[in-house]
């Protein structure tokens, strides 16, 4: 056997083993068990609440957004089938829940033409500046929603444009032009706080 089939079956199991961490808790669940409802709470509430208070830009909306996350997930377990983790399948439920409240909140995007395009060719070759963890996490939850959703499910959550399209009815390229967009004004905000 090849190196490269080696290596090629190790990456197949450990994808598998992926998409099966916990099934025994997870199917645990299925049977309403409450002691795995609560691992599996404990398990994943954390992660999950970084992701909606990036999204949310509010700790308490945050806060009830996984609550009506996990609710939502633990009623649904019988759809979930081990296509991906469950913590992908969790993320994509809570993510879908921030959405919703920023689409009551009404998350405007605008469409692209040729001229914004022209606006998202910037010079790479310049140094970007650094700036504290807490001077960019303010910034962030000053952007209007839109640009924050694009923010968090580009950079953060690493979702491609593409996918981002997808999951906001919109297309890749105005995900694109929101996106440069978010990044601009994210940067006039830092300057403004740094004076």
């Amino acid at each position: 056997m090849t190196l490269l089939r080696k290596t090629n079956r190790r990456l197949e199991s450990k994808e598998e083993d992926i998409r099966y961490t916990h099934r025994a808790l997870i199917e645990s669940c299925k049977q309403k068990d409450q002691r795995a409802y609560q691992e599996v709470y404990g398990l994943y509430a954390s992660a999950m609440y970084n992701t909606a208070k990036r999204m949310l830009a509010n700790p308490q909306d945050a806060q009830d957004a996984i609550q009506e996350s996990f609710y939502k997930a633990f009623a649904r377990l019988g759809q979930f089938n081990y296509q991906s983790s469950f913590g992908a399948w969790l993320k994509r439920i809570v993510i879908n829940h921030c959405l919703d409240q920023q689409r009551k909140r009404s998350l405007v995007f605008e469409d692209v033409d040729e001229r914004t395009m022209g606006e998202m060719h910037t010079d790479h070759s310049e140094q970007e500046p650094q700036y504290s963890v807490e001077t960019v996490k303010s910034a962030m939850s000053s952007l209007p929603n839109g640009y924050r959703a694009i923010l968090n499910l580009y950079l953060f959550e690493g979702y491609t444009h593409d996918e981002i399209g997808e999951i906001l009815n919109i297309s890749a390229q105005t995900s694109k032009s929101q996106y440069h967009r978010a990044k601009k004004k994210l940067k006039e905000l830092i300057a403004q706080s740094n004076g």
